[in-house]
């Protein structure tokens, strides 16, 4: 691009923009900030705001866009979401001042980028705003996360991509650094905010010199990182990106970081997570979810915390019970402790935006607030007796001098920003008094001079006004110029009113300006002085901040163990569960009638349940209740059930439901078998497995014999605690075969055209179809279900001799199993749950062609 050819100020945008050519660059001109070129065109689309034209380039037009000043946090808070981020360019003098011929001098002041906002308006109040980079070395990989509204800094080193894939999904980046070398790029295609970056950044002598001087140490062993090499050069890259957006070395609320290990968690991956619908639902809302239910915090910063929890169940015992001890002793005590939390307020990134110096009055406000609550708080605190909660008594502080100062120092209802003045309270400071009082008399002078003019000069329409650019006037209707006395200098002239100076009036005016730029320009030093003061106590308040979120989701959940009457489970080392009357936590709250409970118990021993039962019968409930409980007690909750004792897992798995993923390509059976298959290959002996109708989406036989393989590999070879769903009868015959399998069914009743489901758990298996029964509950037609049932006679009796064949293959041993010598016990199973008085003729038949298949 030619830049001769440009005008001083086109040629000042373009030297400043190819310092940001990644970012949309805000340019300010007056009272507006312009875009030009492709910045233009794409802020034109992303903001639907107008495309215009300024001057030429190249003899063509030059794209323009613009917003107001005075709007531009609504613009800016759309751009991050979007993913984009934004060079914040300002007029840093006065055009009257410039030595430039006209040109001002400007700066970019700002950086916004999505991941490293600290702002109230563009941040989601009740989730994480998480900046991540990544790093891969053949398999593995290093990940670094950093919370910038909080000054959470996490480092993880990840052996396959499968983990990979699940913190992504968990921490859900909104801006993701990664090498410009990144080989799979398929992993973080569908993230926003992709930001590639030199490789240099990612080396690990980088991330030593940059973790080093943001702490202060010559060395990295007192965070026990230094050997977590991937995860330590994705942190030197994050950190410097972070600093380079702040313009800054040092991110001053950043005071640790930490190293967490998969293997400490109880891993839940993103399909289980949506399965289960623990934060959001199956359609991405947040309607009728485990969090809705269970996440009533009186805090944001609770909130998030919970909400994290929830996604990272934990796997050591002693602080999941040192978690039920502390929501034992709220139970008795969260109705007093609530109230006063809920006046704290977000105070996690309240601390962000004060580090930061980006805070504005009102967050003053919001901490003084806050630790007006303390004393109260402390008073009940300090009572407690379980461990935890004695530590968080600890933490929470008293901070009486910053408090007392706060209330000093900020009026009860200061205005939005510092430059508004009138922030300082009247008292704090002598020097600012003085001069507020000289601007406050002169503008009591200049009441006086409006009143004497008007009674002097007769001029009922006579006033005093001011604009930036006439400073002080006094305005007179025209129908009442003729009484202008000749002293009075006409300035301005407008439809209907002109407008005057005059002496005395003149010198007014300039002590009046110099007495509140004074105000202002002390009252903003002040200002500065304030943060100066609150930044030696920021780590002790942020040890309080976590503190309180803990305090808070812990009382929470002692109010949701008393109200919706949960019990305490015991958590054992070996991999079982033995729930009593379990239930499933939000069902049972949609559901206008009594929600029916049900029991479960599974060990190493007798570690496989054989689902069976009508759709709408319950089995799905049941599983993901099952799941729902054991991943509530992983958090140290309290749980749906009158007794429950749950093993130790390491990973909680489900396949549940399937449908067509139209945008990869994927067919409803492939779907479903990637499940499977990322269950078969990933589950341990430690795990809990979750399978509903598995084989579904493919044939009869195949589907068959597919659920019937699975179930084979997870019990004999996997050996992990499962719940097996089916809607294949056949399978139950799996139980005969291999030892550790039980069958249940859940029931239901036929009367005529109608069916009644019992949603009761019961040992066996189920030996009769509800199809039609649920087709026509659903509004099949009666029409259509009667050709239905002629249908499928006529299919019985065509095939039956085919389907008795097909049948046996599957409990014979040329197919899939090695068959024991049971057959005895196999037949008799099979007559015991023969009802000669319900039997039909095809049945009756069918019945037949399996136990000769099975006796041959």
């Amino acid at each position: 691009m030619n830049n001769d050819s440009h005008t001083p100020m086109m040629k000042q945008y373009l030297k400043i923009k190819s310092e940001y050519p990644d970012m949309l660059l805000f340019y300010r001109m007056g009272d507006f900030y312009e875009l030009f070129y492709d910045d233009a065109k794409k802020a034109s689309k992303l903001l639907e705001i107008s495309l215009t034209k300024r001057g030429q380039s190249a003899g063509k037009p030059i794209p323009m866009a613009g917003v107001p000043h005075h709007n531009i946090d609504s613009y800016l808070t759309k751009l991050v979401q979007l993913g984009e981020s934004v060079a914040l360019c300002e007029q840093i003098e006065h055009l009257s001042l410039s030595q430039n011929k006209g040109l001002v001098n400007r700066k970019v002041v700002r950086i916004i980028t999505p991941g490293t906002i600290s702002d109230e308006a563009m941040l989601q109040e009740k989730y994480d705003n998480i900046i991540a980079a990544i790093i891969q070395n053949k398999c593995s990989y290093g990940y670094a996360t950093l919370d910038m509204a909080s000054g959470r800094f996490l480092l993880k080193n990840l052996n396959n991509a499968e983990l990979m894939s699940i913190e992504l999904y968990n921490t859900n980046p909104s801006e993701l650094l990664y090498p410009e070398d990144f080989h799979n790029f398929s992993l973080i295609k569908n993230y926003r905010g992709l930001r590639s970056r030199p490789l240099w950044e990612f080396e690990i002598d980088t991330a030593y010199q940059q973790l080093n001087l943001q702490f202060g140490t010559k060395e990295l062993k007192g965070f026990g990182i230094e050997n977590n090499f991937l995860a330590l050069r994705a942190a030197g890259c994050l950190l410097q990106y972070v600093k380079n957006t702040q313009c800054t070395d040092i991110i001053p609320h950043i005071k640790s970081v930490i190293i967490q290990h998969p293997q400490d968690n109880v891993i839940i991956d993103q399909n289980t997570c949506r399965n289960l619908e623990i934060i959001k639902n199956l359609e991405g809302g947040t309607k009728n979810t485990l969090d809705e239910i269970l996440n009533l915090t009186v805090t944001s910063m609770g909130n998030r915390m919970l909400k994290r929890w929830l996604q990272t169940p934990i796997r050591d015992i002693d602080i999941i019970n040192q978690r039920q001890e502390s929501i034992l002793e709220l139970k008795d005590c969260y109705e007093e402790i609530q109230p006063i939390l809920q006046k704290i307020g977000d105070l996690e990134r309240i601390l962000a935006r004060i580090a930061l110096r980006s805070a504005r009055p009102r967050d003053f406000v919001r901490l003084r607030c806050a630790l007006q609550q303390f004393p109260e708080l402390n008073q009940v605190t300090a009572q407690f007796k379980a461990k935890k909660l004695r530590k968080i008594f600890r933490q929470i502080g008293e901070f009486k001098e910053l408090r007392n100062l706060l209330e000093q120092a900020i009026v009860e209802f200061p205005p939005m920003l510092i430059r508004e003045g009138g922030v300082i309270a009247l008292g704090y400071n002598e020097e600012l008094d003085k001069w507020r009082n000289l601007a406050k008399g002169a503008e009591n002078y200049l009441k006086k001079i409006e009143m004497k003019e008007r009674k002097n000069l007769s001029l009922d329409t006579l006033k005093i006004g001011f604009t930036k650019i006439y400073g002080y006037y006094v305005q007179v209707s025209k129908s009442q110029v003729n009484k202008i006395p000749n002293h009075y200098i006409l300035r301005q002239t407008l439809k209907n009113v002109n407008r005057y100076i005059i002496p005395e009036l003149k010198e007014y005016e300039n002590k009046i300006i110099i007495s509140k730029e004074k105000s202002l320009s002390l009252e903003k030093f002040l200002y500065e002085s304030i943060f100066d003061y609150i930044m030696p106590y920021t780590e002790s308040l942020q040890l309080s901040s976590q503190a309180l979120a803990k305090l808070d989701v812990l009382s929470n959940l002692a109010e949701r163990a008393h109200n919706l009457n949960y019990c305490r489970p015991v958590l054992q080392k070996e991999p079982k569960i033995n729930i009593v009357d379990g239930r499933h936590p939000v069902v049972e709250k949609v559901l206008i009638e009594p929600f029916i409970p049900n029991s479960i118990s599974l060990s190493k021993k007798n570690r496989m349940l054989i689902i069976t039962g009508p759709n709408m019968g319950g089995k799905s409930t049941y599983m993901r209740q099952t799941a729902l409980i054991v991943l509530m007690a992983y958090i140290g909750s309290f749980v749906p059930a009158k007794e429950a004792l749950i093993g130790n897992f390491d990973r909680i798995f489900t396949r549940i439901g399937a449908s067509d993923d139209l945008a990869s390509g994927r067919s409803t059976f492939m779907v479903e078998m990637t499940e499977a298959a990322n269950i078969l290959h990933n589950s341990t002996s430690n795990s809990l497995v979750i399978m509903d109708e598995i084989g579904r989406g493919t044939s009869t036989y195949d589907g068959l014999a597919l659920a019937w393989s699975c179930a084979e590999y997870i019990n004999n070879k996997i050996k992990a605690i499962t719940l097996f769903a089916t809607h294949y009868f056949e399978l139950t015959f799996i139980k005969e075969k291999f030892i550790g399998i039980t069958n249940v069914y859940f029931d239901a009743i036929e009367h005529e055209d109608k069916i009644a489901f019992m949603h009761t758990v019961k040992n066996g298996s189920m030996n009769k179809s509800y199809g039609f029964s649920v087709a026509l509950l659903a509004g099949i037609p009666k029409q259509v279900i009667n050709l239905a049932k002629e249908k499928l006679n006529e299919l019985e009796i065509e095939n039956s001799n085919f389907r008795s064949n097909s049948t046996s293959a599957i409990t014979n041993d040329s197919l899939l199993i090695p068959v024991e010598k049971k057959t005895t016990s196999v037949i008799q199973n099979i007559i015991k749950k023969i009802d000669p008085d319900n039997i039909t003729p095809n049945e009756a038949i069918n019945l037949i062609y399996i136990l000769k298949s099975i006796k041959s």
